[in-house]
């Protein structure tokens, strides 16, 4: 059980560092407007906010790698921690969304399910 949920932390992190290329490297770009829904003009003045959220993006995937590593290196405590702490912030970031922004649940869920996800099977696994 324990390995399905590094497995999942592993996708939610991919993710994660995805969502951070695309706000922090690519916002301005064609691709990223057109996941994001928004025009050039929008995309320019939101950059700088965009950039930060990246940010807060790739801390959250790093949170869940550090703590992949630390699980599977025998750090147990200090690795589910770290992965709880990281999976449960992305998950409670994408209920804010999907809560705030009634049109963006889909991205919600894309950006939640799987580290939701994994918080459970790794919570499953202490059983």
């Amino acid at each position: 059980m324990i390995v399905a949920g590094l497995i999942l932390a592993a996708l939610a992190a991919a993710i994660h560092v995805f969502i951070f290329y695309l706000e922090s490297v690519a916002w301005t770009s064609p691709r990223a407007r057109a996941v994001f829904g928004s025009d050039e003009e929008s995309a320019i003045a939101t950059r700088e906010l965009a950039f930060n959220q990246g940010f807060y993006n790739l801390f959250l995937a790093i949170l869940a790698v550090v703590g992949i590593i630390a699980t599977a290196t025998g750090a147990a405590t200090v690795g589910m921690t770290l992965l709880f702490a990281g999976l449960g912030s992305m998950a409670a970031a994408a209920a804010v969304l999907a809560i705030s922004s009634p049109e963006k649940r889909s991205a919600a869920a894309k950006q939640g399910l799987v580290p939701a996800a994994a918080v459970v099977v790794l919570a499953l696994s202490f059983l």
